[in-house]
C-alpha cells in the first residue's frame, strides 16, 4: 500500500511523522510526504506553492497566547486552502492509497473525503478533545469531571470553533463546491472514520471516553532522521546539566533566554546548555556566564540523555523526549497545545510549571531549586520513561495504521 502524509513542514511535526513513515516503510508499505520540500530522507512531494507555516515563523515568535493562535489559525487555514486545490492532481500523480493527515493541518481531510479515499488522523501535538469531557489542550486546564468543569471545557470547544469560523470561508467554499456536508459547528464532524492516532502515552494522559477509533500510542520516537550537528562535547563539566530549549517556532523573544541564562548564573555548581533556534542572534543574549553554552542548535536527544533537568516551552516532543529519558521539567507553555501539555505535567507531577508573565530570573531559579532537590520529580518521570519503553508507541502507531486499513498480510505475516 502506498501511504501519502501530509503534516506542516517543522520539526516538531515532521520529526514524529517522519519517524512513523520510516516504521511503515520498514513494513514494506511505499510511503511519500505531499506538500514537503524535505521528509528525512523520505520520498516527497514539494509544494507548487510557498510554505506559509515556514515563512509565518519569524512573526508569529515573539507571540504568546491567544494572539499567536489566531494568527496561526488564519496561516493553516490558507495552507491547508491550497492544499485542498491541488490535492486530487497530487494525489493522482503520485499514486497514494490512502493519507495520514496530522491533525493541526485542519480540514486537509476534505480533500480526501472529496476523492473518497481513506484517511487517517495523526496527532504529531497534543491531540483535540472535542468532546468536553477532557480540556482541550489549548488552553491548559486542569482535568476535573464536575460539571461546571465540563461546561468550561466545552466552552473552551466553543471557543476554539469562533477562531477556526473566523479563518475557514475559502475552506466552507470549497467543501460547497466539492458537494461535502459539513456540520462546522460540530469539529469533530471531520474527523477520520478509520482511525485517530496520538503519540501521547496512556499514562501521560487523563482518563478520557474519547471515541472508539481514538488511540493513544506512545511516542514515535526511533533515534532517525534527525539533522547530525556539532557540538563541543568536551566542555561539558561533569556538573548536573540544565537543558533549555523554546522550541523551533516560538522561540523569537530574546528576553525569555535572557531570564534562562540569568536563572542558571545563579547556580555555579551546574551547567546549561540553551538552544536558541533560528529568529535571533546569540549577541542578543547579552553577557554569557562560564557555565553556559549557548547555540543556535543542539543535540536534544543526545543531551537530554546526560540532562538532570529540562527547562522547556512544553512543547510535545521536547517534553516526551525529557519523559523517555526520565528527565523532569520546568515547564513554561507559551500558546498551542503547550497549556495542555503544561497541564498534564502538573497533574502526574512529572515538574513545575510557570507562565511568561510570571517569569523572572529569581522564580526560574526557585523553581529549578525545587525539581533539583524535590526527589519526587525525578522518580515520577522514572514512572513515565518505564511507561513510555513498555507502550512502544511507534510499533503500536504502525499496527493502528495497518489494521485501520485493512493490511492483513503484513499482520499476519508477524504473528
Amino acid at each position: 500500500m502506498k501511504l501519502g502524509f501530509i503534516c506542516p513542514n517543522v520539526p516538531g511535526h515532521i520529526n514524529p511523522m517522519t519517524a512513523l513513515a520510516r516504521q511503515l516503510q520498514a513494513r514494506n508499505h511505499d510511503v511519500v510526504f505531499l506538500y514537503s520540500s524535505e521528509a528525512a530522507g523520505l520520498p516527497c512531494v514539494p509544494a507548487d506553492e510557498d510554505d506559509q507555516v515556514n515563512e509565518s515563523i519569524p512573526e508569529i515568535s515573539k507571540m504568546q497566547g491567544d494572539d499567536a493562535l489566531q494568527f496561526a489559525a488564519h496561516v493553516l487555514m490558507g495552507q491547508t486552502e491550497s492544499i485542498l486545490q491541488s490535492l486530487p492532481d497530487v494525489v493522482q500523480k503520485s499514486g497514494v492509497d490512502a493519507l495520514l493527515i496530522d491533525t493541526v493541518q485542519i480540514y486537509a481531510e476534505l480533500g480526501a473525503m472529496q476523492l473518497d479515499m481513506p484517511y487517517l488522523h495523526v496527532a504529531n501535538a497534543t491531540h483535540f478533545d472535542y468532546s468536553g469531557h477532557t480540556p482541550l489542550c489549548l488552553y491548559g486546564r486542569p482535568h476535573q469531571t464536575t460539571p461546571e468543569a465540563l461546561a468550561r471545557n466545552r466552552e473552551d470547544v466553543a471557543k476554539f470553533g469562533k477562531i477556526l469560523e473566523n479563518a475557514n470561508a475559502d475552506i466552507k467554499a470549497y467543501a460547497e463546491k466539492a458537494g461535502l456536508e459539513i456540520d462546522w459547528d460540530d469539529l469533530s464532524s471531520t474527523i477520520s472514520p478509520f482511525a485517530s492516532i496520538s503519540q501521547v502515552p496512556r499514562a501521560f494522559d487523563y482518563e478520557t471516553s474519547h471515541q472508539s477509533k481514538f488511540h493513544l500510542t506512545g511516542p514515535f520516537h526511533d533515534g532517525n532522521g534527525r539533522e547530525p550537528l556539532d557540538f563541543p562535547w568536551e566542555r561539558l563539566t561533569g556538573e548536573p546539566l540544565i537543558y533549555a530549549s523554546m522550541g523551533t517556532i516560538l522561540n523569537g523573544r530574546a528576553d525569555v533566554f535572557r531570564t534562562i541564562v540569568a536563572a542558571l548564573a545563579k547556580h555555579k555548581d551546574l551547567q546549561l546548555v540553551l538552544s536558541i533556534g533560528d529568529q535571533i542572534d546569540p549577541q542578543q543574549i547579552g553577557r554569557v556566564p562560564s557555565n553556559a553554552i549557548i547555540l543556535k542548535r543542539a543535540p536534544q536527544l543526545d543531551l537530554l540523555k546526560e540532562a538532570s533537568v529540562c527547562i522547556t516551552h512544553a512543547g510535545l516532543n521536547t517534553v516526551l523526549e525529557s519523559l523517555a529519558q526520565g528527565v523532569p521539567q520546568v515547564a513554561i507553555p507559551v500558546t498551542f497545545d503547550q497549556p495542555g501539555v503544561a497541564a498534564r505535567i502538573a497533574n502526574k507531577q512529572t515538574g513545575v510549571v510557570t507562565s511568561l508573565d510570571k517569569l523572572t530570573p529569581n522564580h526560574l531559579s526557585d523553581l529549578l531549586n525545587e525539581v533539583l532537590t524535590n526527589s519526587s520529580y525525578r522518580q515520577n518521570a522514572g514512572k513515565l520513561q518505564n511507561a513510555i519503553a513498555e507502550a512502544n508507541g511507534l510499533s503500536v502507531a504502525a499496527d493502528l495504521v495497518e489494521e485501520s486499513l485493512g493490511v492483513t498480510d503484513n499482520i499476519q505475516a508477524r504473528l
